[in-house]
């Protein structure tokens, strides 16, 4: 199954490190980074969950909840979870998902098979308080994410929803935004009336009340 931007993110039932779950329930009204790591004792994995639990305050103030999945079993994830919080400075309050049915993983398109059959590669998926997927992207195996670059995307993606704009390239909070071209000048005036600069007719800088 493949999960397109847009779409609503399909429902599911778990079991996981904090207990059993239903997605989108236990989401409720927040943003959500799901994402998914290869296996349960890994490197990589292990530095990148541990980064999560360190990051949860900046989570919690932007509203999003994260949320782990891979398809090692649940009392493989409680023993993990000792480890990382023992190595990697943190304390992972966060559910991490043991698919080892890979009923879930199949269902977010979380496993390739040019890298392996049984295992997820590094999916993450942004997804917003309703439900809707905003964001997916997908690393290899060898590759550890980014947070900095997953929060500069949540945090364009609520600018964009609160002010109506759109964010030019490299933008960071803060950085000026751009009016789109669907919004003509007369309701451009009432939206922002700090004004804007124009560099061309369909390129518009302007500020936004943050």
């Amino acid at each position: 199954m493949s999960l397109h931007v847009g779409e609503v993110a399909p429902d599911f039932t778990a079991d996981t490190t904090i207990g059993t779950i239903n997605f989108h329930e236990w989401k409720k009204d927040s943003w959500a980074l799901f994402f998914s790591h290869p296996a349960d004792f890994t490197p990589v994995c292990t530095t990148e969950l541990g980064r999560a639990a360190q990051l949860q305050e900046d989570f919690k103030a932007r509203n999003v909840k994260p949320i782990a999945l891979s398809t090692d079993r649940i009392e493989d994830h409680l023993r993990w979870v000792f480890d990382i919080n023992e190595t990697q400075d943190a304390l992972v309050r966060f559910p991490i998902i043991a698919d080892n049915t890979m009923e879930i993983s199949r269902m977010y398109d979380m496993i390739h098979a040019q890298e392996s059959e049984v295992k997820t590669i590094r999916t993450y998926m942004i997804i917003d308080p309703d439900n809707k997927i905003r964001v997916t992207c997908a690393y290899p195996m060898a590759v550890g994410r980014s947070y900095t670059e997953i929060f500069r995307i949540i945090d364009a993606l609520i600018v964009s929803d609160m002010h109506q704009v759109a964010t030019p390239v490299d933008w960071e909070k803060g950085d000026s935004v751009i009016i789109p071209p669907n919004i003509d000048n007369a309701t451009a005036r009432r939206m922002f009336p700090r004004g804007w600069n124009e560099v061309l007719p369909y390129l518009r800088y302007t500020r936004y009340d943050q």
